[in-house]
């Protein structure tokens, strides 16, 4: 699996230092420093991959192994020993010749919610001559828990919340809540989600999985979500409401939720050239089963858009 792990570039030289302890030394030197990689590690935990490492450093190579205790603080922390989480061992060892090694980590995942990050601390257990006051000796583990991405999870119907509706709402939309089908896209990891905020446009979306810790969505400049008159109520450049990716914003999605936050600008053209910018929207999607579309229509009133025709779309 992929560990996030921040290191601080004064904390990352000092690791690669090569000064070595005295041969036939048995003492630490006084340049010597043992210390986690930095104070934080974020870690994603996936099925199949719920193990993962926290890197220790130390200044100097020796040619002798080294072996020093860790130890789970309970203060501050919101994962709990043996339910969340277990460690391999209580004793690390960098061995001769290396200057690195890891405290690895189990997550129990069945006991992980989808949804929340749980955090602990960790704290070295050596002679204070190789504590380095500047760095200390402990680090905040996180770990969170996601989903295997399967793009058939971001299909079919989809309810979206959008701000853009509650300024732009259009002849065709008396909320900022509709009821849309999506379907893959042609290219890899898209969905088109058709009559996305307003009937008979449809645009495209790109899901990144590549980083679990940091999944992303993207989208092309210059699709089209209305004309101008259902919008605007008169024509003022080109006649086409257009949208992209939102350059302010991050987009990502949520496998745990089947979910999207979509952030973008909405803006005009004229004759294939900017001409203004409408607003920018964030818009959260949320994938639904059918018996919950149906049970969004018949409770709510809510309309579907689109969809197979013998689902009642289109009502």
């Amino acid at each position: 699996m992929k560990s996030k792990i921040i290191i601080s570039g004064a904390c990352l030289a000092a690791a690669v230092a090569i000064a070595g302890c005295s041969e036939g030394a048995r003492t630490y030197s006084d340049a010597e420093y043992i210390m986690f990689a930095d104070t934080a590690s974020v870690n994603v935990v996936l099925q199949g991959s719920e193990t993962f490492s926290v890197p220790v450093i130390s200044t100097v190579t020796c040619d002798y192994d080294r072996t020093f205790g860790v130890e789970i603080v309970d203060s501050g922390s919101t994962a709990v020993e043996g339910r969340d989480f277990s460690i391999d061992a209580n004793t690390l060892t960098i061995k001769a010749g290396e200057n690195r090694t890891d405290v690895m980590v189990t997550a129990n995942l069945d006991n992980l919610s989808d949804m929340d990050t749980l955090h602990f601390n960790l704290r070295l257990v050596v002679p204070d001559a190789v504590k380095w006051d500047l760095y200390g000796d402990q680090t905040k583990v996180s770990l969170f828990k996601v989903q295997p991405f399967d793009i058939e999870n971001f299909t079919g119907w989809c309810m979206v919340t959008s701000s853009c509706l509650l300024e732009l709402p259009g002849l065709d939309n008396n909320g900022v809540q509709r009821l849309i089908w999506t379907e893959k896209g042609q290219e890899e990891n898209t969905v088109v989600l058709t009559n996305w905020l307003h009937d008979g446009y449809d645009v495209t979306i790109k899901m990144d999985p590549s980083d679990p810790a940091e999944p992303s969505v993207t989208m092309d400049a210059d699709q089209v979500i209305s004309n101008e008159q259902n919008v605007l109520g008169q024509i003022n450049a080109d006649d086409r409401i257009y949208v992209e990716e939102s350059s302010n914003a991050y987009s990502y999605f949520n496998t745990c939720r089947n979910s999207v936050i979509l952030n973008v600008r909405v803006y005009l053209q004229e004759f294939g050239a900017p001409f203004a910018t409408l607003g920018y929207y964030d818009n959260q999607m949320e994938w639904v089963s059918d018996e919950e579309a149906d049970r969004l229509v018949k409770e709510y009133g809510m309309v579907k858009k689109g969809g197979p025709s013998d689902t009642g779309a289109g009502e």
